[in-house]
């Protein structure tokens, strides 16, 4: 078999309906349209959630919290994470980022204590959860909040 001689299955590409192409193709005149009202005109027809003027579901139910636009989001790192580095090494949010460890600095680096770290490193780092910093300082590794 060659690459001119690849044809798709039977019944897998479907020729789409062109419609307002004559009253012989069956979708002609009204375009599958109907007569008139607001579905039929162009641009017709209601926006999402509309329900003819009734009270739509989303407003008729209760609202709870709030979201607060000045929250802090800090770039999450899991000590399992800081394995990757060499024993020793000075790991900043720099080099978390340019090691692709984060995406995205966002407000800071905080370090959380999910996995085991086993090796010596010093992190800097905006914020540590308390069980990160102490299994960072029972490797014998240190932690700088910066």
């Amino acid at each position: 078999m060659k690459l001119h001689e690849l044809k798709s299955a039977e019944g897998t590409r479907k020729t789409r309906n062109r419609v307002g192409r004559g009253m012989s193709s069956g979708n002609g005149k009204t375009s599958g349209r109907g007569h008139k009202g607001q579905k039929a005109r162009s641009g017709g027809g209601v926006r999402l959630g509309f329900e003819g003027g009734q009270m739509p579901l989303f407003q008729r139910l209760p609202k709870r919290g709030f979201t607060n636009i000045h929250r802090t989001e800090y770039s999450i790192v899991n000590l399992e994470s800081l394995n990757r580095f060499e024993e020793g090494t000075e790991v900043t949010p720099e080099l978390l980022l340019e090691s692709g460890v984060v995406s995205k600095l966002r407000a800071g680096i905080k370090v959380l204590g999910n996995g085991n770290l086993e090796k010596k490193l010093t992190v800097k780092a905006h914020k540590f959860s308390a069980s990160a910093k102490e299994a960072i300082e029972a490797a014998g590794g240190q932690t700088e909040v910066i």
